[in-house]
């Protein structure tokens, strides 16, 4: 078991991230890039280091359990570029991507042994990015993600702000995990001995106006009329996510780790969420 005071350096302190920071029993150092992302971080319990500091990137990454969140570019990933070489000294690396490099699966199963076949530009950077990771050595996990949702950022939000619709796509559904169980999800993964790749989900994939529907009833307000597929007006980014279909199974995360999602359900999620004032 790994010595949950050890530091831990998050590359890309971003939402899930700053989850996994609450949780974290030692220190914990973030990058930065921009002033008002540098006296944000200085507000928190994260200790800033800019990506600019060479010397500050180096001492943080010495034997700390690095995370990294930032998303790939053309270029490839910019942790990896800015910090790969210095990989050897962490105590570990988990590498934070996403469950789209599995592309469509229509509706089956996505395990840890699935063939990648990346179909948006977004996933296959991801997988150029997990190659790079892998290539460091034995002390690297990389954690796929599905959609995530929390306070501040739930079904329970778009419904207050009127940017909710509820899509029908016969068929489809997706996988997803609440904030909080990321971040104990990550925090499993980092701090047993289990190395390797894991899915990081909850236990029910689920047609995305259901998750709106029974959002709706906690707020007690009208759920939005059904929309066809066929007659919705989506985005680039909302096609991809609907033309990709499949359940996300979690069990070796589970198995190798004992981690439980406290919120198994967008059902139990969400109402934790209103529960909460959120």
């Amino acid at each position: 078991m790994t010595d949950p005071s050890q530091p831990l350096f998050l590359f890309g302190p971003g939402y899930s991230a700053q989850a996994l920071a609450a949780m974290w029993d030692g220190p914990v150092f973030g990058t930065y890039r921009s002033e008002a992302s540098r006296e944000k971080l200085a507000d928190s319990t994260i200790e800033p280091v800019s990506v600019a500091d060479e010397a500050g990137l180096s001492r943080a990454v010495n034997g700390a359990h690095l995370v990294i969140s930032v998303p790939p570019t053309d270029e490839g990933c910019p942790a990896f570029a800015l910090i790969g070489a210095a990989a050897a000294k962490t105590a570990s690396v988990t590498y934070l991507s996403t469950t789209g490099v599995y592309g469509d699966l229509s509706g089956g199963w996505a395990m840890e042994w699935s063939p990648l076949k990346p179909a948006s530009t977004r996933a296959r950077r991801r997988v150029l990015a997990e190659t790079a990771w892998r290539e460091v050595g034995d002390q690297v996990s990389l954690v796929r993600l599905p959609g995530i949702y929390g306070p501040g950022r739930s079904a329970l939000d778009r419904l207050r702000s009127g940017r909710a619709r509820r899509i029908i796509k016969p068929g489809h559904v997706f996988s997803r995990a609440h904030v909080d169980d990321i971040a104990s999800g990550l925090k499993a993964v980092i701090t047993s001995s289990a190395r390797g790749v894991f899915n990081l989900c909850d236990d029910l994939a689920a047609p995305p106006q259901d998750v709106i529907a029974f959002a709706a009833e906690l707020l007690e307000m009208p759920a939005p009329p059904e929309l066809r597929y066929e007659d919705a007006e989506l985005s680039a980014m909302a096609k991809s996510f609907y033309s990709e279909c499949k359940r996300v199974s979690n069990a070796r995360l589970k198995a190798a780790t004992g981690w439980r999602p406290r919120y198994p359900t967008y059902q139990a999620g969400l109402t934790a969420i209103h529960a909460a004032g959120g």
